[in-house]
């Protein structure tokens, strides 16, 4: 049985690095793991997310498995 068939993603992972956004966003969290079709991150912060997005000149996972993303907006958690 194969992984597809096992419910699990045959889709790549790749290493993401996320350039920009506010300054108090930890670097532990500016660096993980992404899939390699992903072109939007969000990650929570103070009350809303912070959203970066692939970088079209960052590498292909083909020649480099690290994807540049980069800060975008800012949005806040509806309460």
């Amino acid at each position: 049985m194969n992984d597809a068939a096992r419910g699990h993603s045959t889709k790549s992972r790749v290493d993401a690095v996320l350039i920009g956004g506010p300054d108090d966003l930890p670097k532990s969290a500016r660096t993980r793991q992404a899939e390699s079709t992903d072109r939007i991150i969000k990650i929570m912060h103070r009350g809303g997310y912070e959203h970066f997005e692939l970088d079209d000149g960052s590498p292909t996972p083909a020649t480099r498995p690290q994807r540049i993303f980069r800060w975008t907006m800012r949005t806040r958690i509806a309460e």
